[in-house]
């Protein structure tokens, strides 16, 4: 009977002591800027890294909404329940700085797709916005070689992907005889998205070409172009690879897409944190900025890029 109560002492032991070691792992945060589709391939990608680091607990967070106020408590959130390392898409680096701050004096802080460069972050993973905007403004030359005028749409004007891809933009289409007449920003508001590019319909004419900096903006400039029987006469660049804008640029009607690999983002930057705490530091580089590449999507190859994100968000 001694016999038996010690060793079932014993597995009560060994299970408190699994548990609690359970409990300890390090948490990694992930966190978006706001609700969207766009974010599950990042989710993904997490989820992948998650099966090759069982030492620790990834965490893939949205804010309540796409406000910098929330964002930065949802972090001061994090920070409290003893996350260890956070990874966050800034929705306004500008006005965020100090609450960026305060999370990094506390916590290793790191940013991918929309950066903050003035804080103290300790590195940048994700895309070279200016250089996706230049690979939108080529797509657009090749589908204008007469010129035209674009107006833009996306979700937050002051976001530094949005800056920076609106400059590439303007600056692959300099000398063509296109123009960006202007950009309509949303704050990732989906009704008021779709209001925007009906607004521009209703009271621009002139307007002979679209571009959607936003994953969901494309899709929302198809939804207003089919609704008033203009699909196919604007010209539409797109960012990223929402099913609409893939399915548009397979029937022509888009002119192409520029996307980018969240997934990689996500999966990269689970192990980038991971390797950070344990006190390597060989993957930061001088500059702080870690690219992944972006690339055109058209009709050539749309259907062999669709496949590899059904096989990446299948997995």
């Amino acid at each position: 009977m001694l016999y038996r109560l010690a060793t079932a002492s014993a597995i009560a032991a060994l299970a408190l002591t699994g548990s609690a070691l359970a409990q300890e792992r390090p948490k990694l945060a992930f966190v978006v800027n706001a609700a969207s589709d766009f974010w599950k391939l990042a989710e993904a990608g997490v989820n992948a890294a998650q099966a090759e680091l069982p030492g620790y607990e990834t965490q893939f967070r949205y804010p309540a909404q796409g406000t910098a106020a929330l964002q930065n408590a949802l972090m001061d959130d994090l920070v409290a329940a003893g996350t260890a390392a956070i990874m966050i898409s800034s929705v306004d680096p500008k006005t965020s700085t100090d609450a960026f701050n305060r999370v990094a004096a506390q916590v290793p802080l790191f940013t991918t797709d929309s950066d903050a460069p003035d804080s103290d972050r300790v590195a940048y993973l994700g895309s070279s916005n200016t250089a996706a905007g230049v690979q939108a403004g080529e797509i657009a030359v090749k589908a204008m070689p007469d010129g035209g005028k674009c107006m833009g749409f996306v979700g937050f004007l002051g976001a530094d992907n949005a800056v920076e891809r609106i400059a590439g933009f303007r600056q692959a289409v300099e000398g063509s005889g296109i123009e960006l007449v202007d950009v309509r920003g949303d704050d990732v508001d989906f009704p008021r998205a779709r209001a925007n590019v009906d607004d521009v319909l209703a009271a621009m004419p002139e307007i002979d070409c679209m571009v959607g900096f936003y994953s969901y903006n494309p899709p929302k400039i198809y939804e207003a172009l089919q609704a008033a029987g203009k699909l196919g006469e604007i010209t539409v660049i797109a960012f990223d690879e929402d099913p609409i804008t893939l399915g548009a640029v397979r029937e022509g009607t888009f002119a192409g897409t520029v996307v980018q690999d969240p997934y990689q983002w996500g999966y990269q930057g689970m192990h980038l944190m991971a390797k950070y705490l344990e006190g390597d530091r060989s993957g930061i580089p001088e500059d702080g900025l870690i690219i992944v590449p972006t690339k055109i999507i058209d009709q050539g190859n749309v259907d062999a890029f669709e496949a590899e994100l059904k096989a990446r968000i299948g997995s």
